[in-house]
Order: structure tokens, then sequence, then C-alpha cells
């Protein structure tokens, strides 16, 4: 089945509040379903960012990513998000989390048009739809940086202290 055959069926089951996530290769990109083939996601800005709008910015943590204005939240159709991506509808965080009722899922999101701001581990689209359709920022592709970044920082804090202590018994 042709891609767009096959996203066309994805959004013909999709219904208001449900989460679509895009596969673009190295990561996901989510919105959230609103109904009549459209979506609010976190996107890119088009056109950049001017001083107008740094004031509405919702980001608010940066650990170790930057905070950045050049991401917004937008409402576009369907197939204007899809490029080359398979879709899919993706509630599967309704296992962990109870999702808000269609109605302020749809309105939450609507609300958010306009705003700017993201950070790839606390701002990201993934933290936008997951906001909207439960009441909570998450994004399972952030958590998963994370935890390899981390992972990697004690195999290379182990390595250098094996080192060292290699170093400390020839000498």
């Amino acid at each position: 089945m042709e891609l767009t055959a096959r996203n066309r069926s994805v959004i013909r089951r999709a219904r208001p509040g449900d989460l679509l996530k895009f596969d673009r290769g190295a990561y996901f990109h989510w919105a959230v379903y609103i109904g009549d083939e459209e979506v609010v996601h976190l996107a890119g800005a088009e056109s950049g960012c001017s001083s107008s709008c740094s004031s509405s910015s919702s980001s608010s943590c940066s650990s170790s990513g930057k905070n950045s204005n050049k991401a917004v939240v937008k409402k576009d159709k369907v197939l204007d998000v899809e490029g080359d991506s398979e879709i899919e509808i993706d509630n599967n965080k309704d296992r962990k989390y109870k999702p808000r009722s269609v109605r302020d899922i749809v309105r939450e999101a609507l609300s958010r048009i306009g705003e700017f701001g993201y950070n790839v581990f606390c701002n990201n689209c993934e933290h936008f739809a997951s906001y909207c359709r439960y009441g909570v920022k998450w994004s399972e592709q952030a958590d998963t940086v994370l935890q390899t970044t981390m992972i990697l920082g004690v195999g290379v804090a182990v390595g250098a202290l094996a080192l060292e202590a290699v170093k400390s018994k020839k000498s």
C-alpha cells in the first residue's frame, strides 16, 4: 500500500484528541488530532522569532539543552505535516495516564497556538502533545536520549577511573 494511501486510512480512523506520531526516521514528530484532518503541533517556526514573541515562550527548563524560540505551536492539515512520514495513532501513554476529555484535549491544544518555545529535553513536540492529552509533559524520546547519555557518561567515567587505577599501579 502506498504511504499516502496508508496515511489517509490512519487519518480516517483518527478521532479528535488522538495523538498522531509521524515517523521522521531519526525521531518521531508528535501532534494532537483535532478533527477535520487537522492537527495542532509544536513545530519549527518558518520565519524565526521576533522580539515580540519571546514573552510568550512556554519553555522553562534547560538542563543540558538550550531553550529556543525557533518552534511555535500551530494548526496544520495532517497531510501538510506528513512529508515522507508514516503516520500512526499513538495513545499508548493511556496505559500510564488517564486522558483528559476530548473537549479538554482539543481546547488545550487550540489555546496554545502561537506559543513559542522549544527545548529538546523538556519542551519538544512530544511533550506538547502529551501535555494536551494527559496534562503531563512527557517525552519517551527525550527520556531515551537522556538515559543513553547518562549510561555513556557513566561508562566514560568508569573507563577513566580504570585507566587511572592502571596508571597508578604502574607507578
